[in-house]
């Protein structure tokens, strides 16, 4: 079980709890103000009120042995920069920063923090490829301008074969996973197909997940 540190709860850092706990980590839930600390307590391994940029209260709650921290705090960019820093000294093995500008993101990597999330940003940027492709579900960036995406079968795929597609030479993208509903019902519950094999068959409610390169997956069938 992954042991997770998730310092500041706002609406982000909050959610990020939440989901970390569901998904199966153990998950410390710190913040400064109590009542946020109150809220999530319930939901999480362990929540505490502290200062996040005193080693010895870090120290104290073992922040020092958990196998990631994610520093969500928002605003107050001081405190968190001065929170990133006293979490990698303590040697975490992957420390995440939320950062709300591309200046802020800078200077997080530029101190060594291993990971940078925009938040805001990414959600605008993906808000702009669903409304440009309404069949687009998600989208994950790998390096060098790559993206796994999940995206609904297109209409015209709809009862072709893998093979008879040749999604790698006509459109320039791999097929990761078929993930496809269970049962007859409308609900979001899927099942996946991992590997799917040339002959396999799309269907009219499958959700393919793609990995590509972001030109192959903008020219991916939008019907």
């Amino acid at each position: 079980m992954q042991k997770i540190a998730v310092i500041g709860l706002g609406r982000f850092g909050y959610r990020l709890a939440q989901t970390l706990s569901k998904l199966g980590a153990q998950v410390i839930a710190i913040d400064s103000a109590i009542e946020l600390v109150n809220q999530i307590k319930d939901e999480v391994d362990i929540a505490v009120k502290m200062d996040s940029t005193d080693r010895a209260a870090l120290v104290a709650q073992e922040i020092d042995k958990v196998d990631a921290c994610v520093i969500a705090i928002g605003e107050e960019f001081e405190n968190s920069l001065l929170t990133t820093t006293a979490i990698l000294r303590l040697g975490v093995p992957r420390v995440i920063c939320r950062a709300q500008t591309a200046m802020h993101a800078e200077i997080f990597e530029a101190i060594g923090a291993h990971e940078v999330v925009q938040p805001e940003s990414n959600l605008g940027e993906m808000l702009a490829r669903r409304l440009i492709n309404p069949r687009l579900r998600d989208v994950i960036p790998l390096a060098d301008g790559y993206s796994i995406v999940e995206i609904d079968v297109p209409t015209a795929w709809i009862g072709q074969t893998l093979r008879a597609l040749e999604l790698r030479g006509k459109h320039d993208v791999n097929l990761v996973a078929i993930k496809r509903p269970k049962g007859h019902s409308d609900g979001e519950e899927f099942g996946v197909v991992s590997v799917p094999k040339p002959d396999e068959a799309l269907q009219s409610r499958d959700v393919l997940m793609l990995v590509g390169s972001q030109e192959a997956i903008e020219h991916l069938p939008r019907a």
